[in-house]
């Protein structure tokens, strides 16, 4: 009988209850994802491994790897817990992916089952595959091609691929935060290592209008679009603020070029801050690297902080630029092509280091507070579920 073998990793660390209280979530987004693409299937849990079974092992086992959680999934065989009825189902897969004169190797775990060690295991499974495929050798090292079986209690279990997942910890048990999302590559990483760890996320984007490139806008819908992929069953939100205002009130007032990238930051802590309190959310999320651009500096970022009354979190705080890319790239949040997203404020030369009472008056001059209210009152909705953005009507579940 094939199953699907899923992997969890970092709940085994977590006391009894809960453990049962994440795994239980983490059936119920499999649920979803798997209902979201309409697979039939039915669960089964044993001691560090879940069962998935249906018609459509293959398409399962691809869907359940883009759970966060889960560590990762292989399609495999269920038999006896006996060795012939391993060696049976391992000399099937060989016979199709084993050549002679490749190597190989059996990896093999055992718990539960007496009769028998795990190097046993190995050595009668290996046996019969060295048997079945002549000029193979077995390379314990470095094979070119590698069997798995595990005997338990349940069965045996036996593949030959492993389908990497995100790990992390289930969608949902680390409660509910805000995330600025740009049209960038970074936020929209900070959003999936959030939700790698465990929390629901809303996304907050602050339309610069005129004062952003044409593309701005529908770039960071299409991250918002992208990252609904990763929490599929579930709608995602993403709230569109109009920030155009405060920089024509920087304009009108001539506020120093130099300053307004450390006000505009300011301005986002202050109206993600009331976001945050209003969507009962625990925290707002940054997409934000020590040192990357100028208002990311120490000295800035300091400035920067007490403009919010919640906690900012900055998943990306240490990673280098081409970190930051590579996840992109993994997770499809990469656009090689974007456009225009400019933003027409940043000035040629901004602070490094502003002074905290010089931004302070600043913004008593602009009335900044009773603008990022302003901000906040005229909030848009954008719905996105299972990689689609949705019309306004159709709003689905809650997570």
């Amino acid at each position: 009988m094939k199953c699907v073998l899923v992997r969890y990793g970092e709940l085994f660390l977590k006391s009894d209850p809960v453990k049962r209280h994440f795994i239980g979530l983490l059936m119920r987004n499999i649920k979803k994802a798997l209902d979201a693409e309409r697979i039939p299937h039915r669960f089964e849990l044993s001691r560090g491994r879940m069962l998935l079974f249906g018609d459509d092992e293959e398409r399962i086992a691809a869907v359940v790897a883009r759970v966060f959680g889960i560590v990762d999934v292989s399609v495999a065989t269920r038999t006896g817990p006996d060795l012939t009825a391993m060696s049976v189902s391992a000399v099937e897969l060989a016979k199709a992916r084993l050549r002679p004169g490749m190597s190989f190797a059996v990896r093999t775990k055992r718990q539960g089952v007496a009769g028998y060690t795990s190097q046993q295991m190995g050595e009668v499974i290996g046996g019969a595959v060295g048997q079945a495929v002549p000029g193979c050798r077995v390379d314990l090292t470095r094979p070119d091609y590698e069997i798995f079986a595990e005997a338990r209690d349940i069965g045996g279990f036996v593949y030959d691929a492993r389908l990497p997942a995100p790990g992390g910890l289930p969608l949902g048990t680390q409660g509910k935060a805000c995330v600025l999302l740009s049209s960038g590559i970074d936020s929209p990483v900070a959003s999936w290592l959030m939700m790698k760890r465990g929390s629901e996320v809303i996304h907050l984007h602050m339309d610069g209008g005129r004062w952003a490139g044409p593309d701005v806008r529908a770039a960071a819908i299409e991250n918002h679009r992208r990252l609904s992929l990763w929490c599929a069953g579930f709608p995602l939100s993403l709230l569109i603020v109009e920030s155009g205002p405060v920089y024509d009130a920087m304009e009108r007032a001539r506020i120093p070029p130099r300053n307004r990238c450390v006000i505009c930051k300011r301005f986002m802590m202050m109206v993600g801050s009331s976001l945050v309190r209003q969507q009962h959310a625990l925290g707002l999320v940054t997409g934000e690297s020590l040192g990357q651009v100028a208002s990311q500096t120490l000295a800035n970022l300091a400035v920067i902080d007490p403009a919010a009354d919640v906690p900012v979190l900055r998943p990306l705080l240490t990673y280098d630029k081409q970190e930051t890319i590579d996840i992109a790239r993994r997770i499809g949040t990469f656009d090689a092509s974007p456009g225009d997203l400019a933003c027409r404020a940043v000035p040629a030369i901004p602070a490094t280091a502003a002074d905290p009472a010089e931004i302070g008056q600043y913004e008593e001059r602009i009335g900044i507070r009773t603008l990022a209210a302003a901000a906040v009152e005229g909030t848009e909705l954008v719905l996105a579920k299972n990689g689609v953005v949705l019309p306004q009507k159709d709003t689905g579940d809650g997570v």
